[in-house]
């Protein structure tokens, strides 16, 4: 009997030892399906954690080992993937996916400037002589005058109001912007003995006009580019503050021929009563910037595909191309050489040194001349900058600025960037 007992528990080990075996290797057989299963992680999670309620102590730790793999590894593959299709996804735009229309058109541009300008000093006379009240009152040439007496001053014709009401007696508050700080000042107008009208003493500007180039027009977003450097006042070289401002179709009538210490220029012309073309908005040493009128489009655009831009650093020595227009309204194409390109990091005036090379431009011109200041560059293809200075002892050379700096002024970047998200969702 005793026997018969031995031998059953002898045979219950042995079946509980095939029946734990059989478990291994069928576990085994699902781990080595897991693996090689290229099916959805989730899927996988479920199938494994099922089969984690069976089996041995030590066939359990195995399973733990390689179910912690598996995941490792689906967990590594799904994060490639993401990055995959994060780094397809599109990125910045980058001057590639700019183009620009060039310009060469010649305008004429008018300004209205944030207050009124003081570009010099009137004697007033009195009894006892000539005074000046307000260079006595401590106003410089080249403030801007926004208010008086808490009024602001839009034009001169806000000032011309304003003084035929004022007394000797009332000096008079005013508020100047002076290398763009806010300075207040009391003023004593007095009386003219001659007109018998109570007077500043100060000569005052409330507008600007002049011709320059047209550098570049977006057709997509409306908006141009133009001149490549600041508009300053001719009297005092202070940069214009402008309150608006319209650029107008010019119309070149003659060339005054530059020489050695006397630059030349555009005799160009535009009517009082032009049509505006377009809107002035910015007043930057990288020139002025705003929006073409609607519905008008360039005559560049019959002549001239839009051309993608470089950037500053792309831009390299040698050959190049300038558009300007010598006669009429006719843009045309000149031969120029690049003989320095700074890559500048950062915005900056002055990054090109260019000579014209163009025999006709030569000898119509003498090289670069007043007017010319945003006639377009271009190189390989890219539009990449404008003309803006000319060397006063050495008219046939003189410096741009390139394309990207004047870009940055624009709205064109951004806008880009809206309509690239929009064609995207």
């Amino acid at each position: 009997m005793k026997n018969r007992k031995k031998m059953g528990i002898a045979i219950a080990i042995v079946l509980l030892s095939c029946f734990i075996i059989c478990s291994g290797i069928r576990t085994e057989q699902f781990l080595f399906h897991a693996w090689q299963n290229s099916g959805s992680m989730n899927n996988e999670r479920f199938q494994s954690g099922t089969e984690l309620a069976s089996g041995s102590p030590i066939t359990m730790l195995v399973k733990k080992k390689k179910v912690r793999a598996i995941r490792k590894s689906h967990v590594m593959r799904n994060a490639t993937a993401v990055s995959n299709h994060v780094s397809a996804l599109p990125t910045e735009i980058s001057d590639k996916n700019i183009r620009l229309i060039p310009g060469g058109q010649s305008i004429g541009v008018q300004l209205s400037t944030k207050g009124v300008l003081v570009v010099g000093y009137h004697l007033v006379s009195t009894a006892g002589g000539e005074e000046s009240p307000g260079e006595s009152a401590g106003i410089r040439v080249g403030d801007v005058i926004t208010k008086i007496n808490g009024k602001s001053m839009r034009s001169i014709t806000d000032v011309r109001r304003l003084m035929h009401v004022a007394k000797n007696s009332d000096p008079l508050q005013v508020t100047l912007v002076r290398q763009r700080m806010v300075v207040k000042k009391h003023l004593i107008p007095i009386m003219d003995k001659q007109n018998r009208h109570y007077q500043m003493g100060l000569f005052i500007r409330d507008s600007a006009s002049g011709i320059g180039t047209m550098t570049f027009y977006d057709p997509s977003t409306g908006s141009y580019g133009a001149l490549g450097h600041v508009i300053s006042d001719r009297d005092t070289g202070q940069p214009i503050m402008v309150k608006n401002g319209r650029i107008v179709r010019s119309i070149v009538q003659a060339i005054d021929r530059g020489q050695e210490g006397k630059p030349g220029e555009k005799i160009a012309f535009f009517p009082e009563n032009a049509v505006s073309i377009g809107a002035v908005s910015k007043n930057t040493p990288f020139g002025i910037f705003g929006k073409m009128e609607k519905n008008y489009v360039m005559r560049s655009d019959m002549d001239h595909a839009a051309l993608p831009v470089a950037k500053a650093d792309q831009v390299k020595e040698g050959p190049a191309k300038m558009l300007t227009v010598l006669n009429g309204n006719k843009v045309e194409a000149f031969d120029i050489r690049i003989l320095n390109s700074i890559p500048q990091k950062h915005p900056a005036t002055k990054g090109l040194v260019i000579k014209i090379t163009d025999p006709r431009l030569l000898k119509a011109t003498g090289g670069i001349i007043q007017g010319m200041s945003g006639s377009p560059i271009i190189q390989n293809g890219k539009l990449v900058g404008a003309v803006t200075h000319v060397f006063v002892n050495d008219p046939t050379s003189g410096y741009g600025v390139h394309i990207e700096w004047m870009i940055n002024e624009t709205s064109v970047n951004h806008d880009y960037q809206a309509i690239h998200k929009k064609a995207a969702s």
